[in-house]
């Protein structure tokens, strides 16, 4: 992989991380349509979407250390000894700590479970096409009917438990972590801003633990000659990390005041380009 080929690949990550749009269906495609000609790989993929989520740690760095004094203070008994004092009966940010810990396990536990699948058959095009294009009614069908009265601060355990299986289901490329996350928000009775900010915070952990795996895990195949290579993987990794952050300052004042049906629009279109070119054979399913 060239270096231009890496920041164009990081460029993109970059871009759609946060719309829910699928980046990983983008960095997919995109990468069968550059001069190398291959897919980059869910390693790559998973690394350079530290990236973005070093955006999303600079961005939210209050809220999250904020967050994470509450939480351990709260642990600790600060607000009581009994066990919902604990669990940060007294303490929205110690709540939200908590289920931002319970939203992350589902992603965790079927990652792992189904980790082969997810770096080989479910990143079969005709599967992504197929979602892309389900997963945008999803989200049409969501904008429409959720309430949007809610805000982070309402969540409840079993909301957490809903999104972070909604999260999970990004685990195949088509379905968008913050499309999913940003959908189940709405359909929970979030406002639009509070579905985006809480699918935010909810994949910082996820998105850096795939990430960090990936890059112990695969190190060797991201250097060697058949791989994009370290610099490369670098390139785009922080190009991804400084067009996340203004995409995340863009979209969360977009969604205060506009609906999602332009992303749903984008998706169906994104589809059909796929079907189209996987019909003439300009890119292979697998």
């Amino acid at each position: 992989m060239t270096w231009w080929e890496a920041a164009l690949l990081g460029l993109i990550q970059g871009l759609t991380e946060f719309l829910p749009i699928s980046s990983s269906a983008h960095i997919r495609v995109i990468g069968e349509l550059l001069p190398h000609g291959a897919d980059p790989g869910a390693a790559f993929t998973a690394v350079i979407q530290i990236g973005t989520e070093a955006a999303v740690l600079v961005y939210f760095w209050k809220d999250i250390v904020a967050i994470v004094k509450a939480w351990v203070a709260a642990l600790a008994g600060r607000d009581g000894k009994d066990r919902g004092a604990r669990l940060g009966a007294h303490s929205p940010e110690a709540r939200l700590g908590w289920w931002v810990i319970i939203g992350s396990i589902p992603v965790v536990v079927l990652g792992v479970l189904f980790k082969d699948a997810i770096e080989t058959a479910l990143r079969n095009l005709w599967i992504t096409a197929a979602v892309l294009a389900l997963f945008a009614l999803v989200l049409l069908w969501a904008d429409r009917i959720g309430a949007k009265r809610r805000h982070v601060a309402d969540l409840k355990g079993k909301d957490a438990v809903a999104l972070g299986l909604a999260q999970a289901l990004a685990l195949i490329p088509g379905v968008s972590r913050s499309g999913g996350t940003i959908s189940m928000g709405l359909l929970l009775g979030l406002t639009r801003e509070a579905a985006a900010r809480y699918s935010f915070l909810l994949a910082i952990p996820a998105v850096l633990g795939s990430g960090l795996f990936e890059l112990t895990t695969s190190f060797d195949g991201l250097t060697d000659a058949s791989g994009p290579g370290l610099a490369a993987t670098a390139i785009a990794t922080l190009i991804a990390f400084v067009v996340g952050y203004g995409v995340i300052v863009w979209f969360l004042r977009l969604v205060t005041h506009r609906s999602f049906v332009p992303f749903v629009v984008y998706r169906i279109l994104f589809a059909g380009a796929i079907v189209s070119l996987l019909v003439t054979g300009t890119v292979a399913a697998i």
